[in-house]
């Protein structure tokens, strides 16, 4: 289908004359996405439990995927159009394209550049973080569910903490500011969480605990057996003492806490928690995604997408293009996934979609 003939539909709510302020994304609730997420790639090195089965999983061939010029065409529109002031690159495992220190210098010599940040497992970062870095680079979230090896090597299905470890590292050295991101999985590593925020906060690490999501490839995600917000505050507040944070959320997935030693009282530093699913922050919601093979994704959880790569690849304007993303912006659900308070599991599991 031309680009021509995708814009022509109006019908409904989606017509031109109701997609919302043409300076920005957004949506009939009144929320604005400044933080682009972009997907690389769908290929991961890792199987986390609750991510991928152990086989893996069928991926979109390369030539399906954006390039770096493409993305680059992507983040320009929603930096100079949009008002995107946030880019995090996320996968499946960014660090497996080997272009991604081109990806990041381009969009990091945009006249409105970005804030620029990377979703990762660390493995290979230890050899690469100081050119990343260099490219424009300020920011990793790092995959980090434990530090115990035998546990991850259960919880991933791979011996790799030590490379993880020293990608952290690496990035320190660099300069690199570090999120260390955890899921708590009930009997596996939740006993552990302790250990895993002292570590975290004795190495300088910010770490945000998230609840386990319904993105599973398999769909084997039971909200009965998830760890929740709440049980977390309570395995970290038998060891720390927990005060929320005075600064503004902005938006923001984590609620922020300060960190009090129990025995001193002294500042220890700050952690996250992400309550996607039982206090969800939905309603403040500023993210828009785009998916390693160009559908832009409104929602998490929705199974909704619009296809920008085909257009593009076919003639599309930029004005088209804007456009295309502006309507999928506007049709955003209310609330995990659609406007019931229903959960949606969507069809495609995190590592097709990006974080």
């Amino acid at each position: 289908m031309a680009p021509a003939t995708l814009l022509g539909s109006s019908g409904g709510s989606g017509g031109s004359g109701d997609s919302g302020d043409s300076g920005g994304l957004v949506d009939r609730f009144g929320r604005r996405a400044v933080d682009l997420r972009v997907s690389l790639t769908e290929r991961c090195n890792l199987r986390c439990t609750y991510c991928m089965p152990a086989a893996g999983l069928p991926f979109a061939p390369d030539d399906a995927l954006m390039t770096a010029a493409e993305i680059e065409r992507l983040v320009r529109l929603g930096t100079a159009r949009f008002g995107v002031r946030k880019v995090r690159f996320t996968g499946g495992e960014p660090m497996l394209r080997h272009d991604l220190a081109d990806v990041i210098a381009r969009c990091a010599a945009l006249p409105d550049a970005p804030e620029l940040s990377l979703t990762t497992n660390a493995i290979g970062l230890a050899h690469r973080a100081g050119a990343l870095r260099d490219a424009g680079l300020r920011r990793v979230n790092v995959s980090l569910d434990t530090i115990d090896p035998g546990v991850f090597a259960t919880v991933t299905r791979r011996p790799f903490l030590d490379r993880v470890i020293d990608g952290l590292e690496a990035a320190a050295t660099a300069g690199l500011a570090i999120k260390v991101n955890a899921v708590l999985l009930r009997g596996v590593n939740d006993a552990l969480a302790p250990d895993l925020m002292r570590w975290c906060l004795d190495h300088g690490y910010e770490l945000r605990f998230i609840e386990q999501m319904p993105l599973d490839s398999d769909h084997a995600w039971d909200r009965t057996s998830m760890i929740t917000a709440a049980e977390t505050r309570t395995l970290i507040g038998s060891s720390f003492e927990l005060l929320p944070d005075e600064a503004p959320r902005d938006g923001a997935p984590a609620e922020r806490f300060r960190v009090l030693s129990r025995e001193t009282g002294a500042f220890l530093g700050t952690i996250g928690i992400i309550a996607s699913i039982t206090e969800s922050f939905c309603a403040d919601c500023t993210r828009t995604r785009l998916t390693a093979d160009g559908h832009v994704r409104s929602c998490l959880f929705s199974d909704d997408e619009t296809d920008v790569l085909g257009p593009m690849r076919s003639g599309a304007t930029d004005d088209e293009v804007a456009e295309l993303w502006r309507r999928a912006m506007w049709a955003k659900p209310r609330d995990h996934g659609d406007d019931s308070d229903d959960l949606v599991h969507p069809t495609r599991g995190m590592s097709a979609i990006g974080g």
